[in-house]
């Protein structure tokens, strides 16, 4: 009783002699050293052997997420040389179980639906992005139709008929863009920037067609900016707030959804005859399996889904093709001779028969995305108590399941040289070709979601493209797009560094597509006089 005495004393003269504002701090000061001090008695007392171990951390709640954030790889490496392939780690107050490898990859991606969801995860950002009843806001039978439309939508005619589409935007880009004047020699852009000028108009044009691709000149692109900033991580937790991006956004997705709809009205009243292989017409057409047709708001909302969610990967990948190029101008000379020995030395158009014969142009698209997958971490809500097989753990479903594909494609055990930008590597007799072959894929298991045969992907250590049944259904279009533009930048220009070390600049990890830090500029010159004209 002395000391308690003592103590109560104490605190009762500390009181009577400090300002409010000092006593709820000190106040504030040792509730969080209670909490520091009781979450590491926790970790380091009580542990669940049927469950992943945990990894370390100081603060509830916020958990490792600061690390992860900053720079998931090294998260990753760093907790898989610690705890193994199979660990949990508290990202915003909620336990992660991350399974990485190539048994990881296909234990979350080719998941069954009743134990695993995307919804749960990612409804609540992209929902109020994309609009109602499509994607994440809807049963999942009725996404893999939608999905199934897409797909099938895009067929090699319409795939054919978009390669002189995007053609013509990259030229009219470089042509009309005060960045490359004709009457000097060489100059300098910013990669990122560019680029996600020049893919976003390839896509209006081609995969969303000529009306939208109008309107990208003017007011449409300040809507898709505010609607883009829905993306914003904190949208995670708190997509409802009230915040000023959160009104844009939600403004924003008005505006764009009746551009579309106004889109559709008009080739309804022009008498539904298609003209063009763009998704819009085949949305239109498109019947669910009860005979309903698709409604016009369902069709508006997919198209800001397609244009939001593939814009990202598509722009981050092209900036990164190029800052690398810069880094290694014998590749990008090598790919120029390319399209002279294929094509000819008129070089005429690229189409899409004589894209598949440019053998170097893909395989620097592919080592780019193994290297630089546009997405690191993909979730899933567990829903059902999953077993890992190997292992003596249980997943319960008060944990979230996260797959990082990207570090299969960054190990040496599956890539020699992982680090080692290197397209090269996908030849036949390279050396640096690893456990990867090209027929990997073509060999493994196929299974149908409910929009045709896809394959699990369980055997390949390389899925920029993800797996399962939420595969994304747009790889098709974005080896076109991709392969098309890297073709015209390549034959109109030259591409270095601005410093003679020539690095490749970090990676900005903060939001939720991974991509180059900004700015990131690099030096070009005309290949050749007159290649403006």
């Amino acid at each position: 009783m002395g000391i308690l005495a003592f103590f109560t004393q104490s605190l009762q003269n500390f009181l009577c002699t400090r300002s409010i504002g000092v006593v709820v701090a000190a106040a504030l000061f040792s509730f969080l050293v209670l909490a520091v001090v009781l979450n590491t008695l926790h970790q380091l007392l009580v542990k669940n052997p049927a469950e992943p171990p945990l990894v370390f951390h100081w603060v509830p709640f916020i958990g490792n997420t600061i690390t992860y954030g900053i720079d998931p790889y090294k998260f990753f490496f760093a907790c898989q040389e610690k705890y193994g392939d199979v660990f949990t780690f508290i990202l915003l107050g909620k336990k992660t179980t991350v399974c990485l490898g190539v048994k990881g990859n296909d234990f979350i991606l080719n998941g069954k639906h009743k134990d695993l969801n995307a919804e749960e995860i990612y409804s609540p950002l992209t929902t109020p992005v994309f609009g109602k009843d499509v994607v994440y806001d809807c049963p999942n039978a009725k996404l893999m139709e939608q999905k199934k439309f897409v797909k099938f939508g895009l067929t090699s005619d319409s795939l054919r008929s978009y390669v002189p589409l995007i053609t013509s935007e990259v030229q009219s880009y470089i042509r009309n863009s005060p960045l490359f004047p004709s009457s000097r020699h060489s100059g300098a852009f910013d990669v990122p920037k560019i680029m996600a000028e020049v893919t976003i108009y390839t896509a209006s044009r081609s995969l969303q067609g000529r009306e939208v691709r109008s309107r990208f000149d003017s007011s449409f692109a300040d809507l898709y900016h505010d609607l883009d900033m829905g993306f914003s991580p904190i949208n995670f937790m708190l997509p409802w707030a009230p915040l000023p991006h959160n009104r844009k956004r939600d403004y924003a997705q008005q505006k764009m959804a009746q551009t579309y709809l106004d889109i559709i009205k008009e080739r309804r009243k022009a008498g539904s005859q298609r003209d063009s292989d763009d998704m819009i017409w085949n949305l239109m057409q498109s019947v669910y399996k009860d005979g309903t047709p698709v409604p016009d708001t369902e069709v508006a909302h997919m198209m800001i889904a397609l244009l939001m969610a593939g814009q990202h990967s598509s722009s981050s990948t092209i900036a990164w093709i190029l800052l690398r190029l810069a880094t290694r101008p014998d590749i990008m000379d090598e790919l120029y001779q390319e399209q002279l020995d294929v094509l000819g030395p008129e070089l005429p158009s690229v189409t899409y028969d004589t894209l598949q014969r440019l053998t170097l142009n893909a395989q620097v698209v592919k080592e780019t995305l193994r290297i630089h997958a546009p997405i690191h971490s993909i979730m899933r809500k567990v829903t059902t108590p999953m077993p890992v097989e190997g292992t003596p753990y249980t997943i319960p479903t008060t944990h979230i399941l996260l797959a990082a594909p990207g570090v299969t494609s960054k190990t040496t055990n599956h890539f020699p040289e992982p680090n080692l930008w290197e397209p090269h590597r996908w030849d036949s007799d390279s050396p640096l070709v690893g456990t990867n072959k090209d027929t990997a894929e073509a060999e493994d298991e196929k299974i149908d979601f409910g929009y045709g045969l896809v394959s699990k992907g369980a055997s390949s250590p390389y899925l920029p493209f993800g797996a399962g049944r939420h595969r994304c259904i747009g790889e098709a279009f974005a080896y076109v797009q991709l392969g098309v533009i890297l073709v015209e930048f390549v034959r109109m220009l030259r591409l270095k560094t601005l410093d003679e070390e020539g690095g490749i600049i970090g990676t900005d990890y903060s939001s939720l597509f991974s991509r180059p830090l900004a700015p990131a500029v690099v030096q070009w010159e005309w290949r050749q006089k007159g290649a403006k004209s």
